[in-house]
């Protein structure tokens, strides 16, 4: 009749604990790094979709469209090495000729400039800045097309905008 002093004890072991512990750290540490590295992500793709230098590009581009669509094909001035662009248009369209003009220029400094003014006599109504970060900007002519190749770049990420418009007026 030999009867067991020591009863079974149901439980863990120091050895089980430690290495349960250890999985733990190693699941919960990577959930972390997964989810820090979304976050890295999401705020890149978002930049490259809403930064500086993509709102900039849309806005150069639509306000290059609309007011070259409006202008007069026949009168136009261009410099010859192509940093300004001189457009002709009707201010409404009650006009019959052409009394307006909207001068784009870029002078080597970071920003792209619009000039608005009158004509005959000329006088400058409004001059705005268009967008920031230019570093390259050259417009071009070939017929009734105008076109400008505007590159901008705010350190962190580059774009090169073509734009090309036909006069119709």
């Amino acid at each position: 009749m030999y009867k067991n002093k020591f009863k079974a004890r149901s439980g863990f072991t120091l050895t089980e604990l430690m290495v349960s512990t250890v999985i733990a750290v190693i699941v919960i540490s990577g959930v972390g790094i997964l989810m820090v590295d979304s976050q890295k992500g999401w705020n890149k793709m978002y930049n490259r979709a809403y930064g500086d230098v993509v709102t900039s590009s849309y806005v150069a581009r639509l306000k290059f469209d609309s007011i070259t669509r409006k202008a007069d094909w026949e009168k136009y001035d261009i410099a010859d090495d192509g940093s300004w662009l001189e457009v002709y248009y009707y201010a409404d369209s009650n006009s019959t000729e052409v009394d307006r003009y909207a001068k784009f220029s870029y002078d080597g400094s970071s920003e792209l400039e619009i000039e608005h003014g009158q004509l005959d006599p000329k006088e400058t109504l409004s001059t705005s800045n268009v967008c920031g970060n230019v570093t390259y900007c050259m417009f071009k002519t070939q017929g009734r097309s105008v076109q400008m190749i505007l590159t901008l770049d705010d350190g962190t990420q580059s774009a090169t905008v073509v734009s090309s418009s036909v006069m119709h007026n």
